[in-house]
């Protein structure tokens, strides 16, 4: 793993944060005071690249829906093909939230 350059005190800081936090709106407001508007928008843009190469769209559809450049897309895909699973993971539990968020409101 790439990140494991990093880790020590002030990256288990940043994720034990990032867990404790409980709801959509506490995300909205750490990430709010934690990174800039290009930088949210950048990681949510990654998410949804990962997602739409899981669904099988194409490079020029992704770029032409989210803007992200090819060198992005092609990131993304690597990870998806080479990485660590975790987009598969959070994408499927993402899936699994939203289902049953749908489940409860029904």
């Amino acid at each position: 793993m790439q990140i494991n350059k990093l880790r020590g005190k002030e990256l288990d800081q940043l994720f034990k944060a990032i867990l404790s936090l409980n709801d959509l709106e506490e995300c909205y407001r750490f990430f709010d005071d934690l990174c800039t508007i290009n930088e949210i928008q950048s990681l949510a843009q990654r998410l949804e690249v990962a997602r739409m190469l899981k669904d099988g769209k194409t490079y020029h559809k992704i770029e032409t829906e989210t803007g992200a450049s090819t060198a992005t897309i092609s990131r993304v895909k690597r990870c998806l093909n080479y990485g660590n699973d975790a987009y598969e993971m959070a994408l499927d539990r993402i899936k699994d939230f939203d289902e049953q968020t749908v489940n409860e409101e029904a």
